[in-house]
């Protein structure tokens, strides 16, 4: 019997109206809740999976104890970046690859375009959003466009009080064949 696949979660903050960052990228719209354990969190996951510019945006660093860093780009320069696995082509057989590795799930991390790219490539298993009580008015989307419509099957719910954060927990339904 063949070892289940890991999992790529798409796991992100998102404002109520559909943004997972500013336009400048800042973070100073997602309050502190001190009922969220980021270490319980963080435990599910041994590896990132980044774009580029989310990449950049965290100071270009893959050096997290633990957790292996993959980066999504035809710039980035593997050489550049010891300790980092950039992917620059065939991302499907890449991420598949990954998927198939042993290990915890894969942490989608932030990159609506990275989302969008491996969503239509049928990759992204589950979709994680805390929504963030707060209207953004612009910024970068959670799905940007052009986006293939993709079913969602809601298995798991958090409200956390302190903050008015609620997690939503979607598994991605795949599409039956005849």
């Amino acid at each position: 019997m063949a070892a289940a696949m890991r999992r790529v979660r798409y796991q992100v903050a998102a404002s109520l109206d559909g943004f997972i960052a500013t336009p400048d990228g800042k973070p100073d719209w997602i309050p502190h809740d001190p009922d969220i354990d980021f270490a319980a969190l963080f435990a599910q996951f041994d590896t990132f999976l980044l774009g580029r510019r989310t990449f950049e945006a965290m100071g270009g660093q893959g050096q997290t104890p633990g957790i292996k860093t993959v980066v999504v780009s035809r710039t980035l320069k593997a050489a550049d970046h010891p300790g980092v696995t950039v992917i620059a082509d065939r991302l499907a057989e890449a991420v598949t690859a990954l998927k198939a590795q042993p290990g915890k799930d894969i942490w989608l991390f932030g990159g609506g375009e990275l989302f969008r790219s491996l969503a239509s490539l049928g990759l992204v298993d589950r979709v994680e959003v805390a929504l963030v009580p707060v209207l953004l008015g612009a910024g970068v989307p959670l799905a940007p466009p052009p986006f293939d419509r993709t079913r969602l099957k809601l298995d798991g719910h958090r409200l956390y009080k302190k903050s008015g954060i609620m997690l939503l927990e979607y598994a991605v339904e795949r599409s039956r064949k005849p």
